[in-house]
This record gives C-alpha cells, sequence and structure tokens, in this order.
C-alpha cells in the first residue's frame, strides 16, 4: 500500500472509532429515541458520504415499515411512504436480517421503483443494513446512491453494520423506556392514563394556562348504570365495554392534544387544552350523543346501551387550581346524575381551596 493510501486508511479509521466514541456515549446519557437516532445518522452521513439516506421502522402495531428519518432528494415525500416487509431490497433485507450491497439496482429483481417514481430519484447503488437486536430486526438502514455517484464498498458495509448495532441497541433501550413508562401512567383495563397521571398532568396544565392565560378545561363523566353489565354479562364484558368507551372518547377528542383518563371504577376524564368553556360544553355534548348512538359489545354478540352523566369545568371559569377544577367538573358530574342522567351539566364557579391538597378519591 501506497503511504497516501496508507494514511487515508489510517485517517478513517480514526474517524469511525471517534464516531463510534461518540455514539457510545450519546447512549448512556440519554434515552430520547429521537436525540440518539439523530446523532447516530448524522455521523452515518458524516462517515459514508450517501447521495440519500434513510432509516426505517416497523410500526409496532400495523407491522408495516415506514420512513423515520429521510434526508435527500425526494426526503419529505417517501416520509410519508410505507413498504410491506420483503417489498424492495430495504424490505427484503428487514425479513431475512441480512445486509444487501447492490451496486447497481438494474440488475436485481428486488428492487422496487415506486420509490423512485415517487420521489422523482434515479437510484443505482444501495446498501442496506438491518438494525438487530436480540435476533428481532427492528428496522433498517438503507442509503443509496445516483448514477453519478460512487457505488457503495464492502469497507462502507462494515461501518454501517458497526453504526446500526449502535442504533438498534439505542432503539430497543428507548422502547424499553418507554414502556415502563407507559405502564406507571396507563390504566391496564381501557389502555386510557390513570388517574395518577390526571393528577401530574393536570397540575403542569393549569401552570401553563396561567402563565400565558390561555383556557384549559376538563370533562367528567360517569357511565350511568353500568354496574347492570356487570350483573347481567359478567366483569369481563364490563372491562370490554370500559375498553370501547375509552377507545370512543379518544376518537372524540383532538389527536396529540386532548387527553382521556379512565379516573377510577366507570368514571372518566378528558383533559382539554387551549379549549375554553363554550368548547368544552360541544365536546361533553358530543360525549352524550356519541353514547346514545352507539351499541357496545357488538364484537361479543351482544348488544348493551349506555349513557353518561357530564359535568364540566373551566380555568379560569371555575377554578384557580388543579385540585378545584377536579372538584368543579366532579361536583358538575354528580349534578348532571342529580338531575336524571344522560345529560350534561356546568360546574359553576366557587372559591379556590388552596389549603387543601388532596385530590377526591377514586
Amino acid at each position: 500500500m501506497k503511504p497516501a493510501d496508507l494514511l487515508s486508511a489510517m485517517k478513517r479509521t480514526v474517524e469511525q472509532l471517534a464516531a463510534f466514541n461518540e455514539m457510545a456515549k450519546a447512549l448512556t446519557s440519554t434515552l430520547e429515541l429521537r436525540e440518539v437516532l439523530a446523532l447516530v445518522m448524522q455521523k452515518v452521513s458524516s462517515l459514508l458520504l450517501p447521495r440519500n439516506w434513510s432509516l426505517i421502522l416497523q410500526d409496532e402495531r400495523s407491522g408495516k415499515l415506514y420512513f423515520e428519518i429521510a434526508v435527500g432528494d425526494g426526503a419529505e415525500v417517501l416520509k410519508g411512504l410505507q413498504l410491506n416487509p420483503g417489498e424492495g431490497i430495504a424490505g427484503a433485507v428487514f425479513s431475512s436480517g441480512v445486509a444487501r450491497l447492490v451496486h447497481d439496482v438494474g440488475g436485481d429483481p428486488s428492487f422496487a421503483p415506486r420509490f423512485d417514481e415517487a420521489s422523482a430519484f434515479h437510484t443505482r447503488s444501495i446498501l442496506a443494513v438491518p438494525l438487530l437486536a436480540r435476533g428481532r430486526v427492528l428496522g433498517i438502514i438503507e442509503l443509496v446512491n445516483g448514477p453519478t455517484d460512487p457505488p457503495f464498498t464492502n469497507e462502507d458495509l462494515t461501518t454501517l453494520t458497526a453504526i446500526a448495532d449502535y442504533a438498534a441497541i439505542a432503539i430497543e433501550n428507548a422502547r424499553n423506556f418507554r414502556r415502563v413508562q407507559e405502564l406507571t401512567i396507563t390504566d391496564e383495563h381501557t389502555g386510557c392514563y390513570n388517574a395518577r397521571h390526571l393528577r401530574a398532568l393536570l397540575d403542569h396544565e393549569v401552570k401553563r394556562a396561567a402563565r400565558f392565560r390561555h383556557p384549559l378545561s376538563l370533562v367528567f363523566l360517569d357511565l350511568d348504570h353500568f354496574k347492570s353489565i356487570n350483573d347481567s354479562h359478567g366483569h369481563l364484558m364490563g372491562s370490554a365495554a370500559l375498553k370501547e368507551v375509552g377507545d370512543m372518547l379518544i376518537s372524540l377528542g383532538r389527536q396529540n392534544v386532548d387527553s382521556v383518563f379512565r379516573y377510577g371504577g366507570d368514571e372518566f376524564a378528558m383533559l382539554l387544552v387551549e379549549t375554553d368553556l363554550d368548547g368544552a360544553t360541544l365536546i361533553g355534548q358530543r360525549i352524550c350523543e356519541a353514547f346514545r348512538g352507539r351499541p357496545f359489545l357488538q364484537e361479543h354478540g351482544l348488544d348493551a346501551r349506555l349513557t353518561a352523566s357530564v359535568g364540566v369545568a373551566s380555568f379560569p371559569d371555575h377554578a384557580m387550581s388543579a385540585l378545584d377544577l377536579i372538584r368543579a367538573a366532579d361536583f358538575a358530574m354528580y349534578a348532571a346524575k342529580a338531575r336524571g342522567r344522560d345529560g350534561i351539566c356546568i360546574a359553576v364557579p366557587t372559591t379556590p381551596d388552596t389549603g387543601s391538597s388532596d385530590f377526591p378519591a377514586r
């Protein structure tokens, strides 16, 4: 090897070791998935200099593959696309768990041209490496070069495989951490958040609303005569009905904005950020109408009917603290129940009780 080539190889090795050391430090300093992946993919770009590159992960619910990160020509288009395991070179790598280095995709039957067509890019060379954790493929890192770019090499494959190992560890650790967090704040029967999380989140949102002078509303609801479902069909069907109620309430709120909680027993709550009393009252009315128009437990061969008594309270109209907002919505809900159920009541202004720190028990 010529001295110049040897020096270049040594420089590349030093750069790789420095990059790997930086990634290892990042893995031990944070469990935020996006932070670690951003660093990992930054190193992919600087070490391997691909024209386009992407991180493809599997949606744990649908099983489909999606572009978590996409950089390069047509990247924004790719972020909206999905592929099936086994589709294209990346899909084949996902299904097999074996890396692929393709110098010219024109002669490869696995290549799926629809992604080039969507992004208006012409692919020539592809390097795709699986993200492997405990024998399971979590996703793929894929590098793409065009006709005027140099093809990827076996040395590139070795480097990307090492980077993929770091990325797989980061993804698995972050997902495990997220699952543990979800277990502590999620109701096991409905998938909604639990009362503990409502208390913590509401305290934060009330402070935020007070600081920025934004409205905040809380809707409480109690299922009318829910005990009859347990008595007639058993507790398993009762739990199934609660799950359906939770799913319905989630569908009525704004995705990634409003939060739904199982407060206890057959009581639920909805936290509506940036929502005034009029908006919250409208949501309360929609909840009552949704119950009236929907049969429950049809998947179990039943036709159960439910209604709800709904209470609505808003900050700062009815309370100036998280505790008093919960109390106001709770009392309004009981007022709706006292009026004959299957209806909505609005809270009345109350004097804040700043001396108490206990939430209504459930």
